[in-house]
Order: structure tokens, then C-alpha cells, then sequence
């Protein structure tokens, strides 16, 4: 079975979230379970300039005001796989991230940039390329909805090529003013509320959610989620139309990246028989790193994360002067929104010692941070699965989470049934409040002087199993649902 998986990032090239961590993980699995994976990848810079021999494939005209656009293929570096490229440099050869401008605007011409990335899809599936052809597309986020309605708008000559849509983050929803519908070449009809209109506007989400054959999210509490008004963001009414072809597929985590038994970034690699050992030795070195005091006999909290309101980080800057009391400390990775970079500077100043920061994206000191914390803290108001909790339960830092998403799916809350039962892995809340959290972290706190509960707790999370394997067995399921035989 042959699969175009669409997607705008792939670590460690083009990231700005989890969507790339995923993109390079599952393909490879996807490809151990025997399905013949090729990736589809804007002509951003940061893979034209690393991607090796890539050859011309096809120059198609798009519906984009003529333009002539080269699409290309290249072996994937590392990978069994390869990728196409849409080499367009007008639309892709800029600065900043793959959405918007070194000052942080989206580009005003978006809904172009995706829109031909879309419709480059669907030309593949009608076989613009004569040596492979997909039986499914399999397309991620918004940046990808259209391509599902460039097939609807015209299918391919020798049979429906299904698709299906994988949802990372509703939040993202892709909405353009209604006015730009014209320039996206779909028939006039496609606007509408049996299209991809959404109160006035184009919403490429929506298109991916609508014309996909079957749908996917991260998580199966987040596919739950996401039925209700509450999580839907306005689109919970078509996901519930839809729920008979929704499906939830945790995330995995890549252990060619992030496994404590082999990561040369850690000072002391180590596993579970060693956890405590490896574990001090990180936690000095993270110490070192961000001008913390060398304490040991409190916790120190990590967290590695966007800066944003969806992260509930601002119930962590309320808290702060209760977390740091008694000898705790926090570190702190992250950049984003201004206002919450700012306050977290500020409060390593004001906490100097106690409280570590660093604005940015340091891959050396996100693994740190997970190796040498003794709770990584996510207090997401949403998370549709995260990784980083699962990171977080690999190297023996146990989650501190709002139930909710994904996260819910993967961390037991250490509560007195769960520790007698001996699956306890971590800490959950469910307010969205900073009393809250606080009370979750007091409980931490408390269990953490339990040394050999700690240490039993330690060693449970790093046996869980979020595979990439267990989830590539999943998504096979689903292309089978769609094509029990490829088209050959």
C-alpha cells in the first residue's frame, strides 16, 4: 500500500511544535508495518539546503495565476523513504517559520502557499508522477485540508483515491477572510456550509474535516474532546456528524531521539536499573547550566513547552512564589507569546537560584531539562496529546498534568488506590486554577520525600510503552478501512 503523507514540518529541519517530531517518527514506523510511505514537504529552505540529489519529477501549472511550479524528489536523509518538494521559491523561500515572517505575522498570502501545497497533493494522486502513484493521501493540520477538496473537486479519471485527515491541533483552524475563495480554483459551491465555509470565512481545517474520508486525532480522550462546544472551536458540530469515522491514535515517542539509555546529551545515560544515579547527574548539570543553586533535598520542576495560553503556563507564573517556597526550583524552556517570555525572565531574576530560564529552543537543553528534572510540569488547558509528558515518563521525570487530551491518557494520578495498585506514573488535576495546580504540586512534593514510592514510581513510568510501532499498527488499520487492496 502506497501512502502520501502531507505535512509542513519535519524535525529537525522545519519545526515549530510536535507536528514535526510526528512527521519524522511515524513514517518509518508506517514503513516497518510494510506500507510504502512517501512524504509531501513544501520547498522551504531548510530542506532544499540539506535534502540530497533531488530530481525533477514534474513542472505542473498551477491554478495560482499561471504559475509554473517544479516539484521534486529526493531520498529522505536517515530514512528507507524519500519526500517530494514543492520547489516553488515565490511562495517558500522566505525567512522565518514555515507560517509567518521573521516578526512573528503570518504571511498574508497563506491561503495561497498551502493552497497550492494541497493541490500539489492531489495532482500527485492523479498521478502527476508516473513512477509512484498513492493509493491514500494522508494529510496533517490545516496547512493540508484542501488537498481533500481539490480530489472531491476533481477525481482522479481512474477511480476515488481516499484520504484521510489528522487533526494535531484544533486550535489551528486555517481561517482566511471569504474574500480569498476565488483565488483557491474550487468550484463556487465549495463555499458553503457543506464545504469550506465557516461563518463567512475559508477555513482550511474545516476542508480537511469534511471531504476526508476518514479522520484521526492524537489521542482518544482529545477525539472525545473535540465533540463538544467546549473543545470544538465552532466545529464540534461536524465532528459529531462525523464521529463514525473518527478515530483517536496516541502519539508515540521516537526513541531514536529521546531514550535516557543512549542520549549523549545526558552527562550519565542511564535506564532503570541506574534512574537515581543518572538522574543526579543530570540534575547537577541542569543546575550548572541555568545558575541553580546545587540542591537536592526538594524537587526540581522542568518544563519544556510553547509559551502560550493553551499551555496554562500562566498558572504556573501565579503559583511561583508558593513552588519555589521550601527549597524547590523550576526551569524553564520556551518561547512564544511576549507578555509570558517577559514574565518568566523576570521571574528568574527575581527567583535567581531558585528559578531557571531560558527564552528560545535549545535541543541540548530540552533533554536536559527532562533528564535531570524530578517533575516535568504540563498544565495544559488543552492538549490534544503532547509529547512532552511522554518524554517525561521515558526518563523517569514524572508528569505533573491537567487531565485533559492526551494527557489524561497517558499519566496515572498518583492517588492511594493507584499507588496501592502500583500503576501510579505521575500527578493530574482538572480545575483551571492555580490552587490547583498547587495542590497537585504539594502532593508531589510530599511523595517525593517518600524516596523508595518515588523510586518505584520512577521506574513504572519509564516501562510504559507509547511506541511509534503501537501507533503505526493503528494507522495501517485505517488505510486497510479504506483500501483492503491497493490499486497495484
Amino acid at each position: 500500500m502506497r501512502v502520501l503523507y502531507i505535512t509542513a514540518e519535519l524535525y529537525p529541519w522545519v519545526k515549530s511544535g510536535g507536528l514535526g517530531d510526528v512527521a519524522a517518527a511515524l513514517p518509518p514506523a508506517l514503513i516497518a508495518e510494510g506500507v510504502d510511505v512517501r512524504l509531501l514537504l513544501a520547498g522551504f529552505r531548510g530542506f532544499l539546503d540539506v535534502f540530497p540529489g533531488i530530481t525533477d519529477i514534474a513542472r505542473l501549472t498551477s491554478p495560482f495565476a499561471g504559475e509554473r511550479v517544479r516539484v521534486g524528489l529526493a531520498p529522505l536523509p536517515g530514512s528507507e523513504s524519500f519526500a517530494y518538494l514543492v520547489d516553488h521559491p515565490a511562495f517558500y523561500d522566505r525567512p522565518g517559520s514555515p507560517y509567518a515572517g521573521p516578526d512573528g505575522s503570518d504571511w498574508p498570502d497563506n491561503h495561497r502557499r498551502f493552497g497550492l501545497f494541497g493541490w500539489i497533493a492531489a495532482e500527485l494522486a492523479r498521478g502527476a508522477d508516473p513512477g509512484w502513484r498513492p493509493d491514500i493521501l494522508h494529510g496533517h493540520d490545516w496547512h493540508t485540508g484542501l488537498a481533500p477538496a481539490y480530489l472531491a473537486a476533481r477525481p482522479a479519471v481512474d477511480g476515488h483515491v481516499p484520504t484521510v485527515f489528522t487533526v494535531h491541533n484544533l486550535a489551528y483552524r486555517g481561517p482566511f477572510p471569504g474574500a480569498v475563495f476565488p483565488e483557491l480554483a474550487l468550484p463556487p459551491e465549495f463555499f458553503s456550509i457543506d464545504g469550506v465555509e465557516f461563518f463567512g470565512m475559508v477555513s482550511f481545517i474545516k476542508a480537511g474535516l469534511f471531504y476526508s474520508d476518514r479522520l484521526t486525532t492524537v489521542s482518544p480522550t482529545y477525539a472525545r474532546e473535540i465533540q463538544t462546544p467546549a473543545f470544538g472551536w465552532g466545529l464540534d458540530g461536524l465532528l459529531r456528524a462525523r464521529a463514525g469515522v473518527l478515530t483517536g491514535i496516541l502519539n508515540g515517542v521516537d526513541t531514536r531521539v529521546w531514550d535516557p539509555r543512549h542520549d549523549a546529551i545526558l552527562p550519565r545515560p542511564y535506564g532503570e536499573g541506574n534512574a537515581a544515579a543518572g538522574k543526579r547527574a543530570a540534575r547537577a548539570a541542569l543546575q550548572r547550566r541555568l545558575g541553580l543553586e546545587p540542591i537536592e533535598g526538594a524537587p526540581l520542576f522542568g518544563t519544556v513547552s510553547r509559551l502560550t495560553p493553551q499551555k496554562g503556563l500562566d498558572l504556573v507564573l501565579a503559583g511561583l512564589p508558593e513552588l519555589v517556597a521550601d527549597g524547590r526550583q523550576m526551569a524553564l524552556l520556551g518561547s512564544g507569546d511576549s507578555d509570558l517570555e517577559q514574565a518568566f525572565a523576570a521571574a528568574a531574576e527575581r527567583y535567581r537560584g531558585q528559578v531557571g530560564v531560558m527564552i528560545g529552543y535549545d535541543e541540548s537543553l530540552a533533554h536536559l531539562i527532562i533528564g535531570g528534572s524530578d517533575v516535568i510540569l504540563v498544565p495544559s488547558r488543552f492538549e490534544p496529546c503532547g509529547l512532552t509528558q511522554l518524554y517525561a515518563l521515558r526518563y523517569g521525570a514524572l508528569p505533573l498534568v491537567r487531565r485533559v487530551g492526551g494527557l489524561a491518557d497517558t499519566v496515572v494520578d498518583a492517588t492511594a488506590t493507584s499507588l496501592a495498585e502500583g500503576v501510579a506514573t505521575g500527578f493530574a488535576f482538572d480545575d483551571d486554577s492555580p490552587s490547583a495546580l498547587m495542590s497537585a504540586i504539594a502532593r508531589a512534593t510530599a511523595l517525593f520525600r517518600e524516596r523508595e514510592i518515588w523510586q518505584r514510581m520512577m521506574r513504572r513510568a519509564m516501562t510504559r510503552d507509547f511506541s511509534w510501532a503501537a501507533a503505526a499498527r493503528q494507522y495501517a488499520a485505517v488505510y486497510r478501512t479504506l483500501r483492503p487492496e491497493p490499486m497495484g
